[in-house]
């Protein structure tokens, strides 16, 4: 899996917030100015990368879906989205709008067994809040409202064994109801 090429520049988004990586060389980033030692290597499982940054040990499950990444570290569930510096300044120029709409559908990161649904169908979420608590390897992972809107569907309950990839609820736009 190649997350990023040498010499180049990227903008990457996180929960709205920008940050600008630049990698120079093997071994090296700088993000928004602050230089990172950095390493990372693919392990066996697929999508898992063993990662040193600044002799820091962790461990992250890497997934490409459409058109972000979704990064599981510690058991928080993030998404990124990851563009070259010509890709984002095209879309600066387009008039890309950030706002997300539609439905945000939530799958499992892993295969793993729900903990806790903490929402009902038809609640009202605002990002970040907890949806689904999976555990899975040994560690609990809370997934996370990736932006605001109303619980439309939980596909799961707590005790459920899920795969990989399976829909666990749905987030629907706060103008749509209770979906």
């Amino acid at each position: 899996m190649r997350l990023m090429d040498w010499g180049m520049k990227y903008i990457t988004t996180i929960d709205e917030q920008e940050y600008i990586i630049e990698i120079d060389h093997d071994h090296e980033i700088v993000v928004n100015g602050v230089p990172y030692e950095v390493d990372f290597e693919q392990l066996p499982e697929g999508g898992v990368l063993s990662l040193l940054l600044n002799n820091r040990s962790l461990e992250a499950m890497v997934e490409a879906q459409d058109d972000v990444w979704n990064v599981l570290i510690k058991g928080e569930l993030y998404t990124v989205k990851v563009q070259d510096e010509r890709a984002y300044r095209l879309a600066k120029a387009r008039g890309v709008a950030a706002a997300v709409t539609g439905d945000a559908i939530i799958k499992s990161p892993m295969p793993g067994i729900i903990i806790a649904v903490p929402v009902v169908e038809g609640q009202v979420v605002e990002k970040g809040d907890q949806i689904v608590i999976l555990e899975s390897m040994k560690m609990e992972n809370e997934l996370r409202a990736p932006r605001d809107g109303v619980v439309g569907r939980v596909h799961v309950q707590a005790g459920a064994s899920v795969e990989k990839d399976q829909v666990l609820a749905v987030i629907t736009d706060p103008a749509e109801g209770n979906g």
